[in-house]
């Protein structure tokens, strides 16, 4: 007997995939390949968390950033691929910037709702200065000994907020760091920051959040809440320009403002394309 023509496609079930916007920006920098780059995702409605994880870990940047309209701002979060965050600078500024570029955000200023309370984002000629939360750093009495022995160096002195904070002598005992991530990750915190006086800015820092999925992060945003209010106590100043040493390098416009500090940087867009989520 002879075979039955099937119609095309008969007994295949389709299913509707959600398609989603998606935009990766270059941020606290002014070309591509420099800062930190960010996934970008509006949404019209919230999906599920572990979606939302899947997208994160399947765009492997150190942050993707998702938002919904509402009531006239924006819900944010942010994943790494392995985790939410509760604060995350450079995503929230790519954020900022497609929201003034992209999809044509009519006003100066863009409000974003977030676990920490609202954040703003205002937007003057290229340039984005977030509003964020300042953190006081408190002073550690000792240097952990597992914290040491990731790092191969005692720092000069260290604090910790959501992060430790590290303080060395020189930019180029920043740079030489080449910490153990295996040890680093089981420290009691989100990540470390080090920092020192810069050689030609007024401080310089490196990230590495190894238990978040972030070996060394390329900019930080979220760390300058700590840097800024311990930098301007130290150095008597509320204006400060700070680099971020990784390979990508990042420049931040900072000012500290009391409960608040001010985080400034260019971006750039490297891509737009579209995600299809069955």
């Amino acid at each position: 007997m002879a075979a039955s023509r099937l119609p095309l496609g008969a007994g295949v079930c389709h299913f509707r995939a959600v398609r989603i916007p998606y935009f990766q920006v270059d941020a606290f920098t002014n070309r591509v390949f420099g800062g930190n780059p960010a996934g970008v995702c509006p949404l019209e409605a919230w999906l599920p968390d572990e979606v939302l994880r899947e997208i994160a870990a399947e765009n492997n940047l150190s942050e993707t950033a998702f938002f919904v309209a509402r009531e006239g701002a924006y819900d944010l979060r942010w994943f790494t691929p392995t985790v939410e965050v509760d604060l995350c600078g450079h995503a929230t500024l790519a954020a900022a910037f497609v929201l003034f570029t992209e999809l044509g955000f009519p006003g100066p200023k863009v409000t974003f709702r977030t676990k920490v309370g609202e954040l703003g984002a205002t937007r003057a000629g290229a340039r984005v200065s977030l509003d964020f939360p300042a953190w006081e750093a408190r002073r550690c009495e000792e240097v952990p000994a597992n914290l040491a022995d990731a790092l191969g160096w005692v720092p000069r002195e260290l604090h910790k907020t959501r992060d430790y904070l590290a303080i060395f002598s020189t930019e180029q005992e920043v740079l030489s760091l080449d910490p153990d991530p295996a040890i680093l990750a089981r420290l009691d915190c989100l990540g470390l920051i080090c920092t020192a006086p810069g050689s030609d800015c007024d401080f310089v820092s490196r990230f590495f959040a190894p238990g978040a999925g972030v070996p060394e992060d390329p900019v930080t945003g979220s760390a300058h809440s700590t840097l800024i209010p311990y930098w301007s106590a130290r150095l008597g100043k509320q204006q400060l320009f700070a680099r971020q040493l990784s390979r990508r390098r990042g420049e931040l416009y900072c000012e500290a403002r009391g409960e608040r500090v001010g985080i400034g940087g260019d971006a750039v867009l490297y891509s737009r394309a579209q995600i299809e989520v069955p």
